[in-house]
């Protein structure tokens, strides 16, 4: 079968393969051997710059075509990697030994060779690639992403801050809110959370076999290998990692931060899934239209439905994303004594997690982008549901005193159909000032809103 979106496994490189194009670079196999190439270039690099009588500094000429290989590194290039992998059947192995092929016709490179992948273990290549991994996918996507969502809730907060809404608790009508501070509060929840996400350090190690430093030791025992392991890792690129040193590891980079970054970033989910139900609900309810757009069908056998699709896709692709990211910070920093391999095939993972979230927050924001209003939706609810009214009656009488107010309004509205009028004629029966009468009489449920819209303008 000849490759392609309707052959592909996963709908991630299949229906949803557009979707992703942005992602796919940074977190494919080609993007991890990308980051592979990178580290071992600035390895070397930093090698040639360390004093070693054995290993002179490198000509400006060589780092410009080492660096080079990095810039360039194209899908040929990962091809070419593969090819290596096949014979090698070690992937990082292959990368060193593609490096090395590159050095052909150039004697400096050919002199220096051996110090490719010099006293490092698979992992220190490793663990650092996932790390660049993560740091490009959280600068180019995840958070370019989070902060469109965000922009577009706020936004919605400001427009729709003095718009009434009647409120649901328990399913039941409760006292009346704003659409715009409803918008609010998951704008306030979900910044909250990008804010955790784009604070996490990005660790990396560079320590060799356990963490030790034997092998380096074992070459030039009185090199301060740490201090040097510890500016490779913290020097921003090209000549260097830009990552936070991390000087305590068995063979693996413990991964306590990627766990940490991965329920950041389910938290954000768990959030947007409730944003998801909430407005497929509002949806339900009339609340909001969908904008319309020509050709499209919304059932096969039904003409006149507009379905909430775009929340409904969003919900099961966060429940998916969330499914691996939990699995990936439960699993990720558990490993049997100095390592066992579970990681590496769990972490060849981290793309479908990100790319089902990705998926789901373009979802919501195409989703979001398509409401409009319905005002008279919100109006009427708001009129069928005077009884929300009992709340404040009922606490202005406690502030004069009237005894046994709360049970005189729940006399009067539990269970029952309230109308205006039945309200304020017990209103005007309170023993209350004048003027708090006239008050409670000229309220409204639309009205009742408290510092709703101060608090939807506010965020």
């Amino acid at each position: 079968m000849t490759f392609s979106t309707l052959s592909a496994l996963s709908p991630l490189d299949g229906r949803y393969a557009g979707k992703l194009s942005q992602l796919r670079p940074l977190m494919s196999e080609q993007g991890y051997m990308h980051r592979r190439v990178q580290v071992e270039v600035a390895w070397l690099i930093a090698l040639s710059d360390a004093g070693f009588a054995e290993f002179k500094p490198l000509s400006p000429g060589a780092r410009t075509y080492l660096l080079g290989l990095v810039k360039n590194f194209s899908e040929a290039d990962a091809g070419a990697v593969k090819e290596i992998e096949k014979t090698t059947n070690h992937d990082v192995k292959a990368v060193e030994y593609w490096i090395k092929s590159k050095f052909e016709a150039r004697p400096e490179l050919i002199a220096i060779s051996e110090f490719v992948h010099f006293a490092c273990t698979s992992e220190d290549i490793n663990n650092t690639s996932h790390a660049l991994q993560l740091k490009a996918a959280r600068e180019q996507a995840i958070l370019p992403a989070l902060d469109a969502l965000l922009a577009k809730l706020r936004a919605m907060a400001h427009a729709h801050a003095e718009v009434a809404m009647l409120s649901r608790t328990h399913g039941q009508t409760a006292s009346p809110t704003t659409v715009g501070k409803e918008i609010a509060n998951v704008a306030v929840r979900l910044a909250a959370a990008r804010e955790k996400i784009a604070a996490i350090r990005l660790l990396g190690k560079m320590n060799g076999a356990v963490g030790n430093y034997n092998a380096h030791l074992a070459a030039w025992p009185e090199f301060d290998w740490e201090a040097f392991a510890r500016k490779v890792v913290e020097t921003p690129a090209p000549l260097g990692l830009g990552l936070t040193f991390q000087p305590y590891s068995i063979q693996i980079e413990p991964h306590d931060y990627m766990a940490e970054l991965f329920d950041a970033l389910a938290r954000a989910n768990t959030i947007l899934i409730d944003l998801s139900r909430d407005i497929w609900g509002y949806v339900s309810l009339g609340y909001f239209r969908q904008r319309l757009k020509d050709g499209e069908i919304g059932s096969s056998t039904m003409p006149h439905k507009v379905n909430p699709i775009d929340f409904e896709n969003a919900e099961g692709n966060l429940g998916l994303a969330n499914a691996l990211l939990k699995h990936l910070s439960e699993k990720l920093p558990i490993s049997r004594w100095q390592r066992d391999l579970t990681d590496s095939t769990v972490l060849r993972n981290m793309g479908v997690a990100l790319g089902y979230a990705v998926l789901a927050w373009a979802s919501l924001l195409a989703g979001l982008n398509k409401l409009e209003i319905n005002a008279e939706a919100l109006a009427a609810d708001l009129d069928r549901s005077w009884e929300v009214l009992a709340e404040p009656i009922q606490t202005v009488m406690r502030r004069y005193g009237v005894q046994g107010a709360y049970e005189k309004l729940k006399d009067v509205t539990r269970g029952k159909t309230v109308t205006a009028e039945a309200l304020r004629g017990l209103i005007r029966s309170l023993a209350i000032p004048d003027a708090e009468k006239e008050r409670l009489l000229a309220l409204t449920p639309a009205s009742y809103i408290g510092k709703a819209a101060e608090l939807a303008r506010r965020v």
